[in-house]
């Protein structure tokens, strides 16, 4: 999502990931080989030595973690190791002991990488793992291990790989503060509280008009740096200026409504420059995705998933249409009304602002038109599909309308809201 300020006016949202169709976890998708659970076995293929040592390890490793044993952790760290790794594996162990987890544990992939002489093993590892109060399911993500023995043992020797995955913990001492609601993670004491003293009435805000069958819980992350906001949200969108926030996933099955490591992220240094309403709007929107993510798939309508997080971002926030949408009354000045709904400009960096406008208008049109609840009910729908012929058949399925018809009368609306 993307946000603009100015004196004048506030934007609060983010391109097309917003909804989570840009998944993060997308690299775990193409691992290789089928991640086994440490500690385990399987019969098809015989464990060898070096494989059951280092499941062994890694055993030993997350439960060091889970436990918060300081000690316990430290011996499964390579003793010959430069000094320099030793002391960062202790500062990101420091680090992570913050973080309150559900589940932490580690799989290997034994099949993707041979040993590399007798002494030395890169398998691919991934992490499981869980944050307590938050994650209804646990998430996996392909982090970056190697491995030496010495002597009869093994130990993690590294753990830099280039294009490995890395949590809030990595990036430095985190501060967290738990709600009702949730987890606020980041870095700095004031953003994180800043934030946290919001989330339970965005997240009543937003299930007000949703409805209650939903987690409820939600995970917010402030990165501290550019690297950092890259890690949690991509290079194309980490390189957007002027993001403000944006929902993610790592993992979403939509037939099964799992979803896997639903985050809000916010950019520290935009999400500072906001007012406590525009933060408000923002986390609105951000946390309808949240919400709306296990019924919403990939393809569907992006005015139908941006315009209704839009709405209920600005529900309540009492500002004015022609300041919740001053591109969209500009355009209707100079250019009248839309010949269509809201898609190609959402592909438009130069339009992009102007979408969600048109797509907020859209879906506030519907609500006066129908209600709330309808709307949900086709939100339901609408987005089960990434389908146009899907599509029209549900919203005619709820609304008794066309999409021709939708267009009229949405465009008629638009001149006695705007004038």
């Amino acid at each position: 999502m993307r946000s603009v300020l100015s004196a004048g006016s506030f934007r609060g949202w983010l391109a097309a990931a917003a909804s989570g169709a840009v998944l993060i976890g997308m690299t775990l998708v193409g691992l290789p080989g089928t991640p086994r659970n440490v500690g385990q076995t399987q019969s098809a293929a015989p464990e060898s030595a070096h494989e059951y040592a280092v499941r062994q390890l890694l055993a030993q490793r997350a439960a060091a973690i889970r436990s918060g044993d300081a000690a316990a952790f430290a011996t499964t760290v390579d003793p010959l190791a430069p000094a320099e790794f030793q002391q960062r594996q202790q500062e990101w162990f420091r680090n992570l002991a913050a973080i309150p987890l559900a589940e932490w544990s580690y799989e290997v992939d034994a099949t993707a990488e041979p040993l590399l002489g007798d002494d030395t093993w890169e398998p691919v590892v991934s992490l499981r793992y869980a944050l307590s109060g938050v994650d209804s399911v646990p998430t996996t993500r392909r982090i970056e291990h190697s491995f030496v023995r010495r002597g009869n043992s093994w130990y993690v020797a590294d753990d830099a790989g280039e294009h490995r995955w890395r949590g809030p913990w990595d990036f430095g001492p985190c501060h967290v503060v738990r709600t009702a609601g949730g987890l606020v993670i980041g870095h700095r004491r004031e953003p994180v509280e800043r934030v946290a003293r919001q989330l339970d009435a965005a997240i009543r805000d937003v299930t007000r008009v949703w409805g209650p069958g939903w987690a409820q819980q939600v995970g917010v992350l402030i990165p501290e740096s550019r690297e950092e906001l890259r890690s949690m949200v991509g290079p194309e969108f980490a390189a957007e200026a002027g993001i403000a926030a944006v929902a993610v996933a790592d993992r979403v099955d939509t037939a099964a409504r799992r979803v896997e490591g639903p985050r809000v992220v916010l950019n520290l240094r935009t999400a500072t420059e906001l007012s406590d309403a525009a933060l408000a709007v923002v986390l609105r929107h951000e946390i309808t995705h949240i919400a709306a993510r296990p019924y919403t798939v990939d393809g569907a309508p992006m005015w139908l998933r941006e315009g209704f997080a839009d709405y209920v971002g600005y529900r309540d926030s009492g500002m004015a249409p022609r300041d919740i949408a001053p591109d969209l009354t500009r355009e209707l000045r100079i250019s009248g009304p839309p010949t269509e709904l809201p898609a190609a400009d959402f592909h438009r960096a130069a339009r992009l602002d102007l979408a969600y406008q048109q797509s907020w208008s859209l879906v506030r049109h519907l609500v006066e038109r129908f209600g709330e609840q309808r709307v949900v009910s086709l939100y339901h729908r609408v987005a089960a599909t990434d389908s146009p012929a899907g599509a029209e058949a549900a919203l005619h399925a709820e609304t008794g309308l066309t999409t021709a018809q939708l267009h009229a009368e949405w465009a008629r609306s638009l001149r006695e809201t705007f004038g």
